[in-house]
């Protein structure tokens, strides 16, 4: 994946990342909140050499201070200094651990020496730093200072003191800290900011690699290298309300079936399929929704349409439309009635075989002689027979139902079907034969807008009817009949979610 493809990903799926980066934000406050504060007092020696006022003795003892100046500044947290300023102060703790908050340093070519305490107690600290400072001076000039010989060779000698050739001096007193260094409560929110973002990276990423599902129509083209004829968006009503091609609805859901008809005439312009099977790889990918409405899409055309339930094991055709379903394809397959006897129709413009009773062998009924027959009567009596079948992956139903079609259309949920069930169901039609015309990518993202601002009205732009096989009547057919409102004249629609 490309840096733009990756950074899709983490548009796509922002609350992670809000999420993780809140996360982050609040363990930096946590941290800030739980350390305690820690104080810095600072104090400053200034190293010197007793000579003569010589410059040139000068000039030795500046050589001289710099080039020890780097060992005193080791000597500072040594026990011999820690010891005693611990005695001294009544501290409560070893003069190792008190060595750990003390740090001193030489700057190059001078001669100071900078000692730092750090302390819970801003007080504390600053009477540490002077005890230390006070304490280190004693302990370097005695180490500075020479001993006597064994043996005086004058009496003058014996008398004369012995001194230090250096002498330290205090040029800045240890100043009581008003504000800690520790915890810096920016230092620790830009760290929580990152921690939190590349959380959110890292999480986004190992989503993306576990996650195969198909998010986007070009996706799932790119994938099953199968034209996508449509993508239907989301709309949360069709859970309660299936269909969505009333004669005048100007909505997404409308428009994105009629864009499915027009590219699926477009797709078979040199060979018509006039028996059409919609089916999925698994349940609940919306596959009875997209029967339904292209059916119904297609009847707006002027074609003579006829919808086919033949999920033999969760119909819900009738139920969708408000029709009969106890008498329907089942009881044509098993010689109880003709085809013509059982059509019904919805809305005066659309003519529906329902499942009819659910048989206890829909896979055997399906691929019997009898089926090819009841479909080869509905292709000589209409234009186009959309067949509900039911999904491939859970039963064998479909599978033998699809040779019968003159083709099959391939619905896949978007965020839901994984890329294994795609390429299985893919398959299994091709081991049967079948002609795969495309998929449809139903509950897709909705698109940004309400309505598409080309002026267009409800009038519905006409559209080319597919070529019959058959010679139709020379007269004027009238147009069907439609409900006020351009709705579709059935009876209440049901309940049940997507198929």
């Amino acid at each position: 994946m490309d840096l733009r493809g990756y950074l899709k990903v983490l548009a796509r799926r922002w609350p992670t990342v809000l999420v993780c980066l809140l996360l982050g934000i609040g363990v930096g406050e946590t941290a800030t909140a739980l350390t305690t504060p820690v104080y810095e007092a600072r104090t400053q020696l200034f190293v010197a050499t007793r000579t003569g006022v010589d410059t040139s003795d000068l000039t030795q003892g500046q050589a001289f201070s710099q080039a020890r100046v780097q060992s005193y500044a080791a000597i500072v947290p040594t026990r011999p200094v820690t010891q005693h300023v611990v005695r001294e102060l009544g501290l409560d703790v070893a003069p190792e651990e008190l060595a750990s908050q003390i740090t001193a340093e030489a700057p190059l070519n001078t001669v100071l020496i900078n000692i730092t305490v750090r302390d819970t107690v801003p007080a504390r600290a600053a009477r540490i730093a002077d005890a230390v400072a006070g304490r280190f001076i004693t302990v370097v000039e005695r180490l500075e200072t020479p001993k006597p010989a064994a043996a005086p060779a004058t009496a003058a000698e014996a008398t004369r003191p012995v001194a230090s050739p250096v002498s330290l001096g205090v040029t800045q007193q240890a100043v009581v800290p008003t504000a800690p260094v520790s915890p810096n409560r920016l230092l620790d929110l830009l760290a929580g900011v990152l921690g939190g973002l590349l959380l959110g990276a890292g999480v986004v990423a190992l989503r993306e690699a576990l996650d195969t599902t198909i998010k986007t129509s070009d996706a799932l083209g790119e994938f099953t290298s199968l034209p996508v004829l449509g993508t239907i968006p989301y709309d949360r009503s069709s859970v309660r309300q299936r269909i969505a091609m009333d004669a005048a609805s100007t909505s997404q859901r409308a428009e994105a079936f009629r864009k499915l008809r027009a590219n699926l005439q477009f797709a078979q312009v040199d060979d018509r399929s006039r028996i059409i099977a919609v089916t999925s790889p698994v349940p609940g990918e919306g596959k009875t929704t997209t029967s339904i409405n292209l059916a119904l899409s297609l009847a707006d055309a002027g074609m003579r349409t006829c919808l086919v339930d033949a999920d033999l094991r969760r119909p819900s055709v009738a139920g969708s439309f408000g029709l009969v379903q106890d008498a329907g394809l089942t009881t044509v397959l098993i010689g109880q009635a003709r085809v013509e006897d059982v059509i019904q129709e919805a809305g005066g413009r659309l003519a529906v075989l329902t499942s009819g009773a659910v048989p206890p062998n829909p896979t055997e009924l399906l691929s019997c002689g009898r089926m090819a027959e009841v479909l080869r009567e509905l292709a000589a009596e209409y234009d186009v027979v959309i067949v509900d079948s039911a999904p491939l992956l859970p039963v064998a139903d479909t599978l033998g139902l699809a040779p019968l079609a003159d083709g099959v259309l391939l619905v896949v949920r978007a965020s839901k079907t994984g890329r294994e069930q795609i390429r299985n169901a893919a398959e299994s039609l091709s081991r049967t034969g079948t002609r795969i015309l495309g998929t449809v990518f139903s509950m897709a993202s909705a698109y940004k807008s309400e309505g598409y601002g080309y002026g267009y009205g409800p009038a519905e732009v006409p559209v080319p009817r597919l070529a019959a096989t058959h010679e139709e009547p020379a007269k004027a057919a009238a147009p069907p009949a439609a409900a006020p409102g351009g709705a579709v004249d059935v009876l209440p629609r049901s309940s049940v979610g997507e198929k």
